[in-house]
């Protein structure tokens, strides 16, 4: 007769008091630390194992789940490997950030990172009127040097910058309260005034962040990061939007989903 899966408790949920609950199933034909890895790291991604969380040593968790301690220590160094957890001398084994995956659709990242339990928050730095550039005017369909709004922002998650946010608007399309913009996100805002999203066109890249950059985003100057221009049209095929964004290449990832063509 099968054994039954073991349960543990390595770790305390971020938001309740319960213990984190794992189990591993002998008789499936996945690797026992790979079932261990993939539930830590999706409690992890969803917020239940808050960073700073320690999971114990290897010898407590093995006896916790009733396995041996070298399928413990594979499944602790895959995360490891993947920047989840790290061991710290005289620590143990602790939780770290997980990195944000974004698939590659027109959202907003406030709502992606709702959604995935990250906690965003916003910090606005600039919501100001001022000339379009060739570039900005280009990418709008306005002459170059009328006026346009532009928001910047530092996007949050756990209380870590994730991204800085530069958006340029048409101006009078609806009312860009700051503290609105503190509260949520610009397309939720964008569809309280009744703008209806339909389309986007997208670039994505990476380079190294500038000194200015790497300070707002509490990285080293030079690190690397992603970067993402957008041009967003509304359902009468008008640019409402153009944003440029940068994001911190160990905090954030885009996700693709390809398939085969026939």
């Amino acid at each position: 007769m099968p054994q039954q899966p073991r349960t543990a408790q390595p770790g305390q949920e971020a938001d309740h008091a319960k213990p984190l609950q794992l189990s591993v199933d002998r008789t499936s034909p996945v690797p026992l630390y790979f079932q261990l890895a993939q539930q830590l790291e999706a409690a992890i991604e969803r917020g239940r194992l808050a960073p700073g969380s320690l999971l114990g040593n290897e010898i407590e968790l093995a006896g916790r789940l009733g396995l041996s301690r070298p399928t413990v220590r594979q499944a602790i160094q895959s995360l490891v490997d993947k920047g989840l957890l790290v061991r710290r001398r005289g620590v143990g084994t602790q939780v770290v950030h997980s990195q944000v995956k974004r698939p590659l659709e027109l959202s907003s990242l406030y709502d992606d990172l709702e959604a995935a339990g990250q906690r965003p928050a916003t910090r606005v730095l600039r919501n100001t009127l001022q000339p379009a550039t060739a570039e900005v005017a280009a990418a709008l369909a306005v002459a170059e040097g009328s006026e346009v709004r532009l928001i910047e922002r530092l996007r949050y998650a756990h209380d870590e910058p994730m991204a800085y946010l530069r958006n340029h608007l048409p101006t009078g399309m609806f009312d860009c309260d700051t503290q609105q913009l503190e509260a949520t996100g610009l397309y939720r805002m964008m569809r309280a005034g009744g703008i209806t999203l339909h389309s986007a066109r997208q670039t994505i890249g990476a380079r190294a962040a500038t000194a200015d950059e790497a300070g707002q985003l509490a990285e080293g100057p030079g690190a690397p990061v992603l970067t993402m221009e957008r041009v967003t049209f509304d359902d009468t095929g008008r640019a409402v939007e153009f944003g440029s964004h940068i994001y911190r290449a160990s905090r954030y990832a885009f996700e693709f989903q390809l398939l085969v063509r026939p």
